[in-house]
């Protein structure tokens, strides 16, 4: 497998490196955002320094992959912080209304969009983007602020942003046809998105599945779901918290982590239960495109697969410190499971077929379960045909196959919080902790600013900041 030797990180929002693409600059014509393009204007020294660094830096790694990095020294950026207050005006004038997409897009070929240049703003201005789908009229659902902040789901397309009243978090089917919409009421599930509800489902209480006859206390507000995914008759809802993980149904909730015979082991050992963690690290779950398979976890102990009667089928063992992500294939026959120690991880991968009975430890080198991805701390991450496509804690989106080969990477900065790709696997939505959302045109050839190496180029991004009424498009 070949690998990308890493450059030095500031993790979360801050820098990390590695990137590819570029042109010659455009003749614009609106005065609001484009004066005069002499050396001295910022717009067209933002544009020389962030083209110039892409490509210093694809250089750098075509040249390290091909003969090696022992003597290659990392290219370093032209100094822009002065810049920033000419490229901030620049995107507050080009997102007032009436301004024409003709307009917009030439605003883009002038101040090429990049990561490391708005660092210093990150401090006070970034926020974590939670989650994110891309819906099939081409619009985009997120949810700004994580989901322990107070957040806002909002609709994003060419015309605007709407807030969602009404809508504190939310998730999808692997099909794509169920909706889970949830506020502090409950979780609803409609037949399409803005279609009829077909479920309504309560939180909760936070005894399910708990030994009877000990004193536990149930829960004094509903979980904060970390992930909400309806399964694929719509009755149903995996939620994923740091309460526990469960499933919702009509008839009640149903605890699948942590495990009543997990506890029941602590009680018979005579612990006391209030010293008994109920909560979850790092909890993570994946539904089967049939719904009929949940691939779980949480930092203390080994990747679990349960099936359809929510039985454990499989105990996998993570391929670092602490599983930490799932992700079925679109087909269904393959599960990557994720695990990380600080900022890196291991991704394993297991077919569907292999699963029943198996049972392996740490760092196994069973060849059901060979190392596919060696360095990645995944996020968030989605598939398409015969690939992964992973985002990790350093900013890149990380593609390999399905046997691991390495097919591509792309460079958008600071950690990779959420992702979605379209029922055709043709575009990409990616969000990230710096507070950015880049929707990307996967196989349409490399605009010059892109740091990777890839033929994938942005085809919009938006700022959605602390202190900006609404995301601001790039």
């Amino acid at each position: 497998m070949v690998r990308i030797k890493p450059g030095p990180h500031n993790h979360g929002r801050g820098r990390s490196t590695m990137h590819p693409f570029v042109a010659s600059p455009p003749t614009l014509r609106n005065k609001e955002f484009d004066p005069p393009m002499d050396k001295q204007h910022p717009q067209q020294q933002w544009r020389e320094a962030v083209i110039a660094y892409a490509e210093a830096i694809n250089r750098y790694v075509a040249q390290g992959r091909a003969q090696g990095w022992d003597d290659l020294e990392e290219p370093q950026a032209a100094a822009t912080e002065h810049l920033l207050d000419a490229w901030l005006a620049a995107l507050r004038a080009i997102n007032r209304p009436g301004v024409e997409p003709a307009q917009r897009q030439l605003f883009r070929e002038a101040w090429p969009p990049a990561h490391l240049p708005l660092v210093p703003l990150f401090e006070e201005q970034a926020q974590g983007i939670g989650n994110l789908l891309l819906l099939d009229d081409g619009s985009l659902l997120a949810r700004i602020g994580m989901p322990f902040d107070r957040g806002q789901v909002l609709r994003i397309d060419d015309q605007g942003v709407t807030p969602v009243i009404g809508v504190e978090h939310f998730g999808r089917c692997p099909q794509r046809r169920y909706y889970a919409l949830a506020n502090a009421e409950g979780v609803r599930v409609t037949d399409g998105w803005g279609g009829p509800q077909v479920a309504r489902l309560a939180w909760p209480h936070g005894l399910e599945g708990l030994p009877a006859g000990y004193p536990f206390d149930p829960l004094d507000l509903p979980p904060v779901p970390t992930a909400l995914l309806p399964f694929p008759d719509g009755q149903r809802v995996l939620l994923v918290s740091s309460d526990g993980i469960f499933v919702l149904a009509a008839s009640g909730a149903t605890r699948l982590l942590p495990r009543q015979a997990e506890i029941l082991d602590e009680l018979r050992q005579g612990t006391d239960p209030d010293d008994i963690v109920l909560g979850l690290a790092m909890e993570h779950a994946a539904l089967s495109p049939d719904g009929r398979l949940i691939a779980l976890g949480e930092q203390c102990g080994r990747h679990l697969v349960l099936d359809e009667q929510f039985k454990p089928i499989a105990e996998v063992g993570p391929a670092s410190e602490y599983p930490h992500f799932a992700l079925f294939n679109r087909r269904g026959d393959q599960l990557i499971l994720n695990a990380c120690h600080f900022y890196r991880g291991g991704t394993v991968g297991v077919r569907v077929a292999d699963l029943p009975g198996l049972d392996t430890g740490f760092y196994s080198e069973d060849p059901r379960t060979p190392l596919l991805q060696d360095g990645a701390r995944i996020y968030a991450g989605v598939a398409r045909d015969s690939e992964y496509i992973v985002g990790d804690a350093h900013g890149y989106l990380r593609a390999f196959g399905e046997d691991g080969s390495e097919h591509w990477q792309h460079y958008l900065g600071s950690t990779i919080s959420a992702m979605d790709i379209s029922a055709d696997g043709r575009t990409l939505a990616v969000a990230s902790h710096a507070g950015f959302i880049s929707l990307i045109a996967l196989d349409s050839g490399r605009p010059q600013w892109q740091i990777g190496t890839g033929a994938h180029g942005e085809v919009r991004r938006w700022v959605c900041w602390k202190g900006f009424e609404q995301p601001l498009a790039w």
